[in-house]
């Protein structure tokens, strides 16, 4: 990954390669100023030569996608045009925590509502309040934040000039000709990627018949067209070919006459809205204005258009790769590099005590905020040489008034480390961060970029 680069007087210069980083620390030419996302400041330069840097934003309803470039043009020797190219400097996924603000707040107020009903009495306020224009609920609007946030924070450490935001709805196509309509602007390059988009959300890119995944996936009619079924999405599903070739134009009820659980699942999962796609719907155009609060040029553009740079470009799925394809992208490179997980874990609560399931108080939580220098949420260097727990751990504490914390490294977690064994690596900054290895490139799979997905009811791999 790129390292962070500011000078002397703290201003962003071009990101630099891990080597060159490295050879600045050991010369001392350089300090550390952040772990994560790693940042040096060099001693002895002010100023430099600057590249414009774009920030590439994929959003999502749990975890938002992000990718720093730059592009770059350069004249293709066959055919004399001029191209552009996009060079991924770091890669970030950004994991909010939506559902848990949604479950506090549902909790919250069920713990209201019975002490009111139950203790004592106390007329309902719920109503006494009015939303201005334009409220979103404090689990949506948490996205728009921290999204927002990270922005800003890449802003202090690179010379970001312009962003992309994929908007879902944006209309790339009409933007393109103007003057496209009817049936023309419904066969145009993008037509169906919206579609594959919301049914592989939907359907969780399994086949809906046998589950297998990491297979090519053809769009599948539930009622076929030969009974009389549609194109609408309700009547859509995702089949791998063999199951897809066994179902045939059979009715769904014939098909899985003995499999009566599988059936009533695909029905309802047929029926059943995407609610992913609600939420990104409701934030989508909240982001896009906090955007243009930075006084920073904003690219929109249409999730079809992502997905469909990323099939013809061939690289893996992901939230952060997704980010490096948004906008109009001709080719891609460097974007095999490692990816930083970024997981919203907040600063602490002010809640004093735990509740048991009737709302009353279960032991008292600790006054301290800080034990021995530590606080929860630190992400530190535990090197362990005697006991039962012998090792190194590395990443983020939970303090304990005793001086023996509880370590979180990455799924697994390691309870009664000393606090003597533990070396400060990073102070809690409200977020949790974990390195995921490079992507792994898939097999190429069969993609009909070019035909229409659901022309004549034929179904197309993708």
């Amino acid at each position: 990954m790129a390292v962070f680069v500011l000078d002397q007087q703290k201003k962003p210069l071009m990101p630099c390669p891990e080597k060159r980083a490295r050879r600045l620390l050991e010369r001392d030419r350089a300090v550390v100023v952040k772990r994560y996302p790693f940042a040096i400041r060099l001693k002895d330069r002010v100023g430099g030569e600057l590249q414009p840097i774009r920030i590439k934003l994929d959003p999502g309803s749990k975890q938002t996608g992000i990718a720093i470039v730059r592009e770059s043009q350069g004249v293709d020797p066959e055919t004399g045009e001029i191209t552009s190219k996009i060079s991924v400097f770091n890669l970030l996924q950004l994991h909010h925590r939506g559902l848990t603000i949604s479950k506090n707040l549902t909790s919250r107020c069920a713990m209201r509502r019975r002490r009111r009903s139950n203790l004592r009495y106390r007329g309902a306020r719920f109503d006494n309040r009015t939303k201005p224009k334009g409220w979103l609920a404090p689990s949506l609007q948490h996205r728009v934040n921290t999204t927002i946030n990270w922005v800003n924070k890449l802003q202090r450490f690179a010379p970001i000039a312009t962003l992309s935001q994929e908007l879902v709805r944006f209309d790339l196509q009409q933007i393109e000709s103007p003057e496209i309509s009817g049936v023309e602007y419904q066969q145009g390059e993008l037509q169906g990627y919206e579609v594959r988009k919301y049914l592989l959300d939907k359907w969780d890119r399994k086949c809906a018949y046998c589950g297998v995944e990491q297979v090519p996936l053809e769009i599948e009619h539930i009622v076929p067209k030969s009974a009389g079924g549609s194109n609408k999405v309700s009547n859509l599903t995702l089949a791998c070919r063999p199951c897809n070739q066994k179902k045939g134009s059979q009715a769904l009820d014939i098909f899985l006459a003995n499999k009566p659980e599988l059936l009533q699942r695909i029905k309802a999962q047929a029926k059943k809205p995407l609610k992913d796609a609600a939420i990104v719907n409701s934030t989508r155009w909240a982001l896009a204005n906090a955007l243009k609060t930075t006084r920073l040029p904003v690219e929109l553009a249409s999730g079809g258009r992502t997905q469909f740079n990323r099939v013809r470009l061939d690289i893996p799925k992901s939230h952060a790769l997704d980010a490096a394809c948004v906008g109009v992208v001709e080719a891609v490179q460097d974007w095999n590099k490692p990816i930083l997980e970024i997981n919203c874990a907040g600063r602490g609560r002010y809640q004093r005590t735990r509740l048991d399931k009737f709302g009353f108080p279960r032991g008292y939580l600790m006054r301290k905020k800080s034990v021995f220098g530590f606080q929860t949420g630190d992400i530190v260097k535990a090197v362990v040489t005697k006991g039962k727990k012998v090792g190194e751990y590395v990443g983020r504490i939970a303090i304990r008034a005793s001086g023996h914390f509880d370590i979180t490294t990455g799924d697994e977690k390691v309870s009664g480390i000393s606090y003597k064994y533990c070396q400060m690596i990073s102070r809690n900054d409200g977020y949790g961060y974990f390195l995921q290895p490079k992507a792994v490139r898939r097999l190429a799979t069969p993609v009909a970029l070019s035909l229409p997905a659901l022309k004549d009811g034929v179904s197309r791999a993708f």
